[in-house]
């Protein structure tokens, strides 16, 4: 009776590793993961070359983690095993405070910062001597500024990284918005800050700059709910954001140019409100080169923003200040390409990122 049941067992075992694994390998493999927000790794070149220097079972080891059945169920039910049977704290470096989701940042790369400042340095010297260029430069917390040590979370010492960037930084007039700014002014489920909760930043350093931007807005909540990219990479089930875009006449005239694509396009693009990043319905998203004119502007004033992805929400709360703004990607333009694209003159340049960024290795091309 014994021997049956452990044969029944065995069966079922089988079964189960068998079908699950023939299921896997001989089902069409998905493109995209909507829940992590990134491309799943396919079928992997089978040939004598790639088994021979074994690159075809490393990349199909990755293709059936990433095409796995029921992936995004077993990867909801790993993290809440995590976080409420064995009591972690967080759940491959995903965290939670109360409806605030985020991700760990840390340690302090200085040795990034310096690649990051000496990146902006090489620029300078590049581009803006013997310009009337006037440089400007501030940095973004991210929200584990906020969040993180308060809450018994590993962080990086946000002062000694201001300080790193305001030392190296000395060639540039450092503008300080860390106290303008608040847990609260950041979504729940994504890294970014709210266009709606950014009106005084902007004021800011604008303010900083010699421009005036003391405006009024209309604004505009959408109706879809915006998962950001933490919620994917939590796997529980959290209450979504909502995705809140800020406009007035001066906003609604104001002519985008998409020289990446070479096409004109919306300072709000609401097709993309509802696509893979909801967030890159600001300016398009991560584009590398982005310029916005302002035909209703009472100045000559041109302002040129070396940015990450922060910079596409507040770009347009700028531009009541600038007949023109130019948006750079540095992490997507090469240094060589920005000539290409800008004549400089006497605009004000402004280095605008955020401390994750500046503390990425890779982060700058």
């Amino acid at each position: 009776m014994k021997e049956k049941k452990h044969i029944v067992y065995t069966a079922i075992m089988a079964l189960l590793f068998f079908g699950m694994s023939f299921f896997c390998w001989f089902k069409p493999a998905d493109d995209f993961s909507w829940t992590e927000r990134r491309p799943l790794d396919q079928f992997p070149k089978l040939n004598m070359q790639t088994l021979l220097n074994g690159s075809f079972m490393s990349k199909f080891e990755e293709y059936t983690l990433d095409q796995f059945p029921m992936r995004d169920q077993f990867r909801s039910m790993k993290a809440a095993v995590a976080f409420y049977i064995l009591g972690q704290k967080d759940n491959n470096d995903i965290y939670m405070v109360g409806d605030y989701v985020s991700e760990m940042e840390y340690p302090l790369h200085k040795e990034a910062v310096s690649q990051s400042m000496h990146k902006f340095a090489s620029i300078a010297e590049q581009y803006f001597q013997g310009t009337g260029v006037k440089l400007y430069h501030a940095v973004i917390p991210d929200k584990n500024y906020f969040l993180a040590a308060d809450n018994g979370y590993l962080s990086i010492d946000y002062e000694a990284l201001f300080q790193q960037v305001k030392e190296e930084g000395s060639f540039m007039e450092y503008i300080d918005i860390v106290d303008l700014l608040q847990l609260e002014d950041y979504y729940y489920t994504d890294t970014h800050w709210q266009q709606q909760s950014i009106i005084a930043v902007a004021e800011a350093l604008a303010d900083a700059m010699g421009a005036e931007v003391k405006t009024s807005y209309e604004e505009h909540t959408l109706d879809t709910p915006f998962y950001g990219v933490y919620y994917g990479q939590l796997g529980l089930p959290v209450n979504p954001d909502h995705i809140t875009y800020l406009t007035n006449p001066v906003l609604d005239s104001c002519l985008v140019y998409d020289h990446q694509n070479n096409k004109e396009m919306p300072m709000y693009d609401l097709d993309k409100a509802v696509g893979r990043d909801p967030y890159e319905m600001y300016l398009g998203g991560s584009l590398s080169v982005v310029t916005i004119e302002n035909p209703a502007a009472a100045t000559d004033k041109e302002l040129v923003i070396f940015r990450d992805s922060f910079g596409s929400s507040i770009a347009p709360l700028l531009v009541d200040g600038y007949k023109k703004i130019t948006l750079l990607d540095a992490r997507y333009l090469h240094q060589n390409m920005i000539g290409n694209y800008v004549e400089f003159t006497n605009q004000d340049v402004l280095f605008l990122h955020s401390a994750s960024v500046l503390n990425n290795p890779s982060a700058f091309k």
